[in-house]
């Protein structure tokens, strides 16, 4: 069983955006999961400004941030095709030489903890699906072991 968002009940996947709150995770947006997080987009911005920042494969293009294009809500596509370019552009984020190097590694260790954090909550998800249906068990054994000392002493 995968971990599903508080807010849409859809799964979620280690590239989305997501946040927590009281213990539970969710997408920062359900409309757009996979979208870029402030911070992300922020330091694209103050960073990676003046260069490419995304390659769209089908067109054999670079954009930069500023050529990008925002349709109907989604942003980080691109141009020519309509292709969603955001994960190669939040990949540039982590990679690119332009961030100086404390802020690029804060950054990865950001999203690192982000996806710590939804590995881990599918990993306490299965352990408890598993120790639910060990207690199932039990219980049906011990009814089943009630029932069966029941009958023996029940009146003929």
């Amino acid at each position: 069983m995968q971990v599903k968002c508080s807010k849409c009940s859809e799964p979620i996947t280690l590239s989305d955006a997501i946040e927590s709150s009281h213990g539970r995770l969710s997408h920062i947006d359900c409309t757009r999961p996979g979208m870029m997080t402030t911070e992300e987009s922020d330091l694209l911005f103050a960073y990676c400004y003046a260069h490419p920042v995304a390659y769209c494969l089908g067109c054999d293009l670079r954009f930069r941030l500023a050529e990008l294009a925002a349709v109907g809500g989604r942003t980080n596509l691109c141009p020519r095709c309509r292709r969603d370019l955001t994960q190669g552009a939040r990949a540039h984020v982590y990679g690119c030489a332009m961030l100086p190097s404390d802020v690029r590694l804060t950054a990865q260790a950001v999203r690192e903890a982000a996806q710590r954090l939804v590995k881990e909550s599918q990993q306490l998800r299965d352990t408890s699906v598993v120790l639910i249906r060990e207690a199932e068990a039990a219980l049906f054994e011990s009814q089943r072991d009630l029932r069966e000392v029941m009958s023996k002493r029940a009146p003929s």
